[in-house]
């Protein structure tokens, strides 16, 4: 099969989808690896060094012409819709519950595209979106506590404190990997660190984890209301594969606030679990709203690139081997989590959770699926 890896072209994205040792696996595998000329250099891979690894350089009209798969990190942004064509998959972060623009272009092209975030296997586990979410989850309270500085906008409040005076309250919505990781970094420093989550289980297990170290709290309207009154940082870490994030903090919310206090939405991918975020950038990160500073980046692991890059590729290469050695249709024949991942199939919706957000037609694949 014939491997395409373009250039991350979306504002501030330094990640690419291989490294030169992750791109050799494909060749070592008798594929055919097509690299855009400075696709890894935001990770610090020269061209070089995918030379070397048996790549063949190739200009990005060229790319998309003729690869088989495209392999990237984010979705294709608009101007890259017209490089796509009809029985090309495409294999990257699509996150389409909160982008229809995308979705009528899969469609409309009729690409497959098999999206990281909803990879799923057997156990419910999320093998792609994991490392991803622990990066993003320790990097909120790395950045919600920067924000919090005066010169920024925020409280002017040290999350860890010193003796003396009271430590800093963190507030965390969603206890999965990325919240179980911001609790653990928030922990670490210092902070006032309470948890919210909708499942029973999945408090007691933090319980288990934490101890008496964390607040637990079950997530319903009362207790977020509650608990980001009394917050310096909040951290939105909700998530439902595939689908459109819930909205759990609504604009009046924000009104009982502490003016400057901080929050952190690392569901902007799938839309946000704010009323007031939209995506921002790593050069213009925040905005303020109702005096509450919002630090919404989309891309939030491009800000650590090399360490990205390394924890992405250590699991995409798997699944990706697993599409160019059989074909498409054969790797969804051998793998239940590729068949979750298949969210476009010949023009068709393959994922219900994004067509529920459209409001399209959508049919899971099956053995029996064809053109």
């Amino acid at each position: 099969m014939k491997i395409g890896l373009p250039k991350e072209i979306k504002t501030e994205e330094y990640r690419v989808a291989m490294t030169p040792m992750s791109a050799r696996e494909y060749v070592d595998h008798g594929h055919t690896v097509l690299v855009e000329p400075g696709a890894g250099c935001g990770s610090g891979f020269e061209d070089v060094e995918y030379v070397a690894a048996g790549c063949t350089l190739a200009e990005r009209p060229a790319l998309f012409a003729v690869a088989e798969m495209i392999v990237k990190v984010k979705e294709p942004l608009p101007e890259e819709y017209d490089l796509l064509r009809e029985g090309q998959v495409l294999y990257t972060y699509l996150h389409l519950a909160a982008n229809r623009g995308l979705t009528e272009a899969l469609l409309k092209r009729r690409v497959s595209g098999v999206a990281y975030e909803t990879v799923m296997e057997r156990d419910g586990a999320l093998p792609l979106l994991i490392p991803m979410s622990q990066i993003a989850g320790r990097l909120a309270v790395q950045e919600g506590a920067k924000y919090l500085e005066k010169s920024f906008g925020g409280r002017g409040i040290l999350l860890g404190g010193v003796p003396g005076i009271r430590k800093g309250k963190v507030v965390i919505i969603g206890g999965g990997i990325a919240g179980t990781n911001a609790c653990k970094v928030a922990l670490g420093i210092g902070a006032d660190v309470t948890i919210l989550d909708i499942s029973a289980r999945r408090l007691a297990e933090l319980d288990d984890i934490f101890g008496s170290a964390v607040k637990t709290l079950y997530s319903n309207p009362y207790n977020i209301r509650e608990s980001i009154a009394e917050a310096d940082l909040v951290i939105g870490a909700v998530l439902i594969p595939g689908a459109t994030a819930p909205r759990l903090i609504r604009r009046e919310d924000l009104k009982t606030m502490k003016k400057g206090a901080v929050v952190v939405d690392i569901a902007i991918d799938q839309g946000g679990c704010l009323e007031t975020s939209r995506p921002t950038t790593h050069t213009n990160p925040i905005y303020t709203v109702d005096g509450v500073v919002h630090y919404c980046v989309a891309n939030m692991p491009g800000a650590v690139s090399l360490s990205s890059t390394y924890a992405l590729t250590s699991v995409t290469n798997r699944y990706g081997l697993l599409i160019a050695d059989h074909g498409l249709d054969g790797a969804l024949r051998q793998s239940p989590a590729i068949v979750e991942g298949l969210n476009t199939f010949q023009g068709r919706l393959t994922n219900l959770n994004v067509g529920h957000a459209h409001n399209l037609p959508a049919t899971r694949w099956t053995p029996t699926t064809t053109s």
